[in-house]
Formats: C-alpha cells, sequence, structure tokens
C-alpha cells in the first residue's frame, strides 16, 4: 500500500492483526498527521494500564503532528512537540499525510492575540491567531486561578495582546518563549478557584474557553451533573458476599443524590437514571453539550486483596482537587456501626475518562469496597448509602462556600 511504502508489508499486517512480539518495536519515519476527532488523546509515553496511559492533553480536531515513529504493538504514532518533548497518539485517531513530511525545527509564528467576554454566556475568551492547528497542552491551578496552555512547534512574534473590558474573569494573559519551538501562554484569572475551561480550534484561531464562577455560588443556582457508574452489560465489581452488582449500587446513591440536590434547588443532569449502558465517549459528550457547573461520578471500590477497604475520592487537573477534598472529608464524617468509614485517599492525576476533561470541576467518589466484606456490609445497607448521598451533597455545599472565599 503505498501510503505505507516506508514500512514493510510484513510489519503492516502485524500492526493491524495485533499479531506483534511482546516487546515494543519503535519503527522511525517521518509524516506528518491530522487529528480525526475533538477527543483525540495525546499521551505522555507508550505506558498503561487497565485505564490506559497517562494522558497529556485532549486535542481538538485538525490539528497537525509531526510523526517520527510508530510502535508496533501498542499501535501509537510518536510524535515530535519539541525538540525535548515528544508524545504518542493513537493510530486509529491520525490521519497520516504521506505526501507532507515536515521537517523537525521549522516553527512557525503566533502573532496578535484578543482577550474577551461573552455578553451572553458566562465565558471569556483569549483567541490565539495562528498559522495552523498546532498541538498543545494545558494544565489548570487554584489559589491562585491560573490556566497554563503550551503551543507546540510556534515562536512568538507577538508585539501586541488586545484586552477589553468585557472580559471578567481573565485578569491578565502573557507569553514566555519556554524553549525552542515552545511558546507559553499565561492566564491569571481573577478568583482563586477555576471553574474550568476548554481549548479548540475555529479554522487556525486557538480559543480558550474559560468559564467566570456562578454569581452566587450556592446549590439552588448550580447545574450539577450526577453519574452512576457502570450500568446494562457493564456491571462493574461484584459483591464477595452477597453478589451485589456495582451498577446497582452507584445508580441507588446518585438518585439519592439527585432528590437531594433538587430539594436543595440544584438542577440535576443525570448521565443514567435506569440501567443502562452508555460508553465513556457518550457521556463525555453529553456533558460537553450540557456543561453543567460541576461534575460527580459514583463508583464503589474493589481490589484483589479482601483486606483492602475505605473510601476514596480522585482528581486529574490540581485546580479541580479542592472539590475531591471536600467531598472526601464529608464522606469520613459518615457514622456507621464502627464508627466511620476507612480512609483509602485522596488520589490526584487519575486517568479515569470523567477526570479528563477540563470543562467543569468533577470528581470520581469510590464508595466503599465490594471486595471486602466489612465494607460489603455498609456498601449493601441502604442507610449507608443515603448517608453517602448525603455527605456528597455537604461536601459540594462546602466546595462553593470555601469558592466563594
Amino acid at each position: 500500500m503505498k501510503a505505507f511504502n516506508w514500512l514493510s508489508v510484513s510489519a503492516f499486517a502485524l500492526i493491524h492483526t495485533g499479531l506483534v512480539a511482546q516487546t515494543p518495536v519503535l519503527r522511525d519515519t517521518l509524516l506528518t498527521g491530522y487529528t480525526r476527532t475533538a477527543l483525540t488523546p495525546l499521551y505522555y509515553g507508550q505506558g498503561t494500564d487497565r485505564l490506559g496511559g497517562a494522558r497529556m492533553e485532549t486535542l481538538d480536531s485538525g490539528v497537525v503532528l509531526r510523526i517520527t515513529g510508530l510502535d508496533t504493538m501498542s499501535r501509537l504514532w510518536r510524535v515530535r512537540l519539541s525538540p525535548t518533548l515528544s508524545a504518542f497518539v493513537p493510530t486509529d485517531q491520525i490521519t497520516a499525510d504521506t505526501l507532507t513530511a515536515r521537517q523537525p525545527g521549522s516553527a512557525r509564528f503566533i502573532n496578535n492575540w484578543t482577550v474577551s467576554g461573552d455578553s451572553t454566556r458566562p465565558f471569556d475568551y483569549v483567541a490565539v491567531r495562528l498559522p495552523a492547528r498546532l498541538p498543545y497542552r494545558s494544565q489548570i491551578h487554584n489559589d491562585p486561578g491560573q490556566l497554563i496552555v503550551d503551543v507546540f512547534g510556534a515562536t512568538a512574534n507577538t508585539n501586541w495582546i488586545t484586552q477589553l473590558a468585557s472580559a471578567t474573569e481573565v485578569k491578565r494573559v502573557w507569553f514566555e518563549q519556554l524553549a525552542d519551538e515552545t511558546v507559553r501562554i499565561n492566564i491569571d484569572l481573577k478568583h482563586r478557584q477555576p471553574w474550568g475551561y476548554a481549548i479548540y480550534y475555529q479554522r487556525n484561531t486557538l480559543l480558550i474557553r474559560v468559564r467566570r464562577p456562578p454569581r452566587r455560588p450556592r446549590l439552588r443556582d448550580l447545574a450539577i451533573a450526577v453519574d452512576a457508574g457502570h450500568g446494562g452489560s457493564n456491571t462493574g465489581a461484584r459483591g464477595q458476599q452477597t453478589g451485589k452488582l456495582e451498577k446497582e449500587m452507584t445508580l441507588d446513591v446518585a438518585l439519592r443524590l439527585q432528590r437531594l440536590l433538587e430539594r436543595a434547588g440544584s438542577q440535576v443532569l443525570m448521565t443514567r437514571a435506569i440501567d443502562t449502558l452508555l460508553g465513556p465517549t457518550a457521556r463525555i459528550l453529553a456533558m460537553r453539550r450540557a456543561q453543567p457547573n460541576l461534575l460527580v461520578s459514583i463508583h464503589f471500590n474493589s481490589a484483589g486483596n479482601a483486606g483492602v477497604r475505605g473510601v476514596s475520592t480522585y482528581y486529574k487537573h490540581p485546580g479541580f482537587r479542592p472539590l475531591s477534598q471536600h467531598i472526601l472529608h464529608e464522606l469520613l464524617q459518615i457514622r456507621t456501626n464502627d464508627g466511620h468509614p476507612n480512609e483509602f485517599g485522596n488520589i490526584g492525576h487519575f486517568n479515569f475518562f470523567f477526570n479528563a476533561p477540563t470543562d467543569y470541576p468533577n470528581v470520581l467518589v469510590e464508595g466503599p469496597f465490594l471486595s471486602n466484606p466489612a465494607d460489603e456490609a455498609l456498601i449493601t445497607d441502604r442507610r449507608f448509602r443515603h448517608r453517602m448521598a448525603k455527605a456528597i451533597r455537604r461536601g459540594i455545599r462546602k466546595f462553593l462556600a470555601d469558592s466563594a472565599r
């Protein structure tokens, strides 16, 4: 096949049949590729676990990437972001252009920028004009609130940044040439707690959409998404003593939380309210359309070691950690016959799919372990599940109060 004339036919067959060696084979090449979807994962490396590889960023569609190699075992393209940084992208997420091989070291210029606010929606925008859809990575921090975006394959040629008074959450925007072919965009926020952002392209303009905080951060003014983990044929874990399925327990807690939040005046968006199968992509896209103020995903834990027990919360983005901390604190206050639940911890940089979105603060709540007899007894007690829902609501309320300070 002409599209792969740089690769032997036998190697090509191995890639697409999965009959590859157990040792990664990285074949060097030089191609230009373009991301196919607006949910293209960019991985730090070739390593993986049951949740997938460690994700650097989720790229928009049409982003141009310099392909420098192919991992024939993992089916990952190696892409060059800068002279000192490479990353990996699944081959099925990239359209390879065999006619265009852009040489490394030919960075493109970033020109003028505009910072503005939306008069009808709760967003500020940073618009950066680029000559092409270049790759990027981002990070969000709280206390102080700051958003950092690195644009790769770029050289600063910016002599002005127009900042309009309509922007009410973006306090200051500035840049630095962090390294060759890497321009860092620094966005300082007015509030200590960020409420989310999105990065996407309109033609070749990179748009960074910053969400403003709620005018009144209280339950009755918010849209809160509640995700009951698993569902349908995806049953999740199973109780060792009772055989109860995780999907049933998560839905019960989610419905209880829904009622509690609605009584407080919240608009509640449920990813599922019945026993149905919804995949990760469908759930993420639904929430991208709905744009809730925050999201809570409810699961119960399980482990191969029956002695492991406790409750935990998980986050990926440092700026969203406070939500997970407040909810964990409240979960640990639940009264049980033995006192309080054990603590399994607050886990950061977690690779769960619903921790990946940056559009809104989000948290994965893992209840006790179905694989532990004492924890399973808690989970199957409807009184505990109700107390768990109430603890999550208290945690959200305390996060809101803290964010307003």
